[in-house]
């Protein structure tokens, strides 16, 4: 059994004992990182990789988790280090442990210049409900959709979950949803008719995109299937483009799937196939304290090669 067994097919991968007490006492010795510009620094990266040499299986498991990642398999995973996150609690240890697994999978990266490598999303009582900050549904969408060069991979690590119970994450697949629709709906997909959101204080993720087709010609594993539920109200998008970008919607609602994440889970979407979403947070949360409430953190990571619109 490797480091990382694989539950079934709800890609919930869990530790056996062994490597996750290797693991445990691994995040306890491990350095800060540093940073190039926006990404882990190689010298980072080359000392995580040796540390995690020395855990049971961990090429055998790594190997297993790309497979799941890449565009021929699951497309996202669900790695759950709760038990670790018990001993080592959710702080500096633990994110670095957390990094170095995910410097396995791609090469982590700091977009946002204005927030730190692993961005918050907490629980704004003020905030839009639909936003990732509110507590309402959020709908479907992958993220930086409207950069050259959105990361191809996004990483959502559970710190408390929303104590009153709800606010499952929902994820589905984007190509398969496409391949669902009407032809003439994927015809109108590929126009540059849709735009959505700011772009400031971003780094390497190419240059502002809009407007954008939602569907390009590049093969699954660089193209990406430009979505977010909330261009249907912030493009300004004619009747026959809105309707297949609705109809788009409806498929990845009626292929999605739901799970809850737990404290410590840590799930890994690739974004070139999947998109992302919550379900609403529980009713009550004014009678949450702030600092019990729902809390998640964001990491983006970057694989090589070009991903650019129209990149050779």
């Amino acid at each position: 059994m490797g480091i990382l067994a694989h539950d079934g097919e709800d890609t919930f991968i869990n530790l056996p004992n062994e490597p996750e007490k290797a693991l445990i006492d691994l995040g306890s010795t491990l350095p800060s990182w540093d940073l190039e510009g926006t990404f882990l620094a190689d010298s980072a990266i080359e000392r995580y990789q040796a540390e995690l040499a020395s855990v049971p299986l961990v090429t055998e498991t790594i190997e297993s988790l790309l497979a799941m990642l890449s565009t021929t398999g699951t497309g996202y995973a669900v790695v759950r280090l709760g038990k670790i996150a018990d001993v080592l609690g959710t702080g500096k240890q633990f994110l670095r442990l957390a990094t170095a697994i995910l410097a396995e999978v791609a090469r982590p990266f700091q977009p946002f210049r204005r927030w730190p490598l692993w961005k918050e999303s907490g629980t704004n009582l003020n905030a839009n409900p639909g936003l990732s900050t509110g507590t309402g549904y959020n709908a479907f969408h992958m993220d930086l959709v409207n950069a050259t060069r959105p990361p191809d991979y996004t990483t959502l690590l559970c710190v408390r979950p929303d104590p009153l119970g709800a606010g499952a994450s929902i994820v589905s697949n984007a190509r398969e949803a496409v391949s669902r629709l009407t032809p003439s709906s994927r015809a109108l997909l590929t126009d540059a008719a849709y735009a959505y959101g700011g772009f400031f204080r971003l780094a390497d993720v190419g240059q502002e995109y809009k407007p954008f087709p939602v569907l390009d010609s590049e093969p699954d594993d660089r193209g990406f299937v430009r979505f977010t539920a909330k261009m249907l109200t912030e493009s300004e998008l004619d009747e026959v483009h809105a309707n297949a970008a609705k109809e788009l919607a409806g498929q990845m609602v009626a292929g999605q799937v739901s799970f809850t994440l737990q404290r410590g889970d840590m799930l890994i979407v690739n974004q070139h196939r999947w998109v992302r979403g919550r379900e609403p947070l529980a009713n009550g949360q004014h009678d949450v304290e702030p600092e019990n409430r729902r809390l998640l953190l964001q990491l983006f990571l970057r694989s090589t090669g070009a991903t650019e619109p129209g990149a050779s």
